[in-house]
């Protein structure tokens, strides 16, 4: 091969050839066989075919029915189902003037639906569609006090933990409406105050929610 060849000509690709599992990159016949091969072959992240499939909701979880949570903070409680937002969480409230139960989302799962329901009329969907907003509910950082300002702040009583103003307005928002609406139906202040639990001897799979 002439210098003019070279110099105005690309140098010859080399070929990716299977070898098992594995694949090798072959040289062409005028470059340089490299030295050293892999000894194993490369693991390759597998395919991943399945594709993420929306969550679909049981029968009995209608908005408006009455729940009782079986996990969380709040375990125990009655609280009304108001919407359902994606993967399968619920957005419930108690409402909170009622049992003091915020405006919350709740896995699907973790929830028994009663056959009690209540009317849903009166309530804002804008509102309900922001707090079902994915960034509704996340926690605001908070600035790291300085070394000597948090040395000279030990043994003091913690801040109060302060509600964000927009938060605090939906929620009276929606209980406004459910507590005109539960205000028609008698004893039902009182089953949404009531927490459920079980004692020695109770049978959950005969009971009637």
């Amino acid at each position: 091969m002439s210098a003019k060849m070279k110099q105005g000509s690309e140098p010859p690709a080399s070929e990716t050839k299977k070898f098992g599992k594995g694949e090798r990159e072959v040289p062409h016949h005028t470059q340089r066989a490299k030295k050293f091969y892999p000894a194993e072959d490369e693991n390759k992240p597998k395919k991943v075919r399945k594709s993420i499939k929306p969550a679909r909701p049981r029968a009995s979880l209608v908005p408006g029915t009455i729940l009782i949570l079986l996990a969380g903070r709040f375990r125990g409680k009655r609280v009304i189902l108001l919407k359902h937002l994606p993967q399968g969480i619920l957005l419930v409230t108690g409402p909170f003037k009622v049992n003091g139960v915020p405006l919350r989302r709740v896995n699907a799962r973790y929830v028994i639906a009663t056959s009690v329901k209540v009317d849903l009329k009166g309530i804002d969907e804008k509102t309900l569609e922001k707090v079902g907003q994915e960034g509704y509910f996340t926690k605001e950082k908070k600035q790291d006090k300085s070394g000597e300002e948090a040395f000279f702040k030990q043994g003091e009583k913690p801040e109060k933990k302060k509600v964000a103003s927009a938060r605090a307005s939906d929620q009276k928002a929606v209980d406004k409406a459910l507590l005109t609406n539960l205000k028609k139906e008698s004893m039902l202040f009182e089953y949404l105050r009531s927490s459920f639990s079980l004692r020695k001897g109770d049978r959950p799979h005969e009971m009637k929610w």
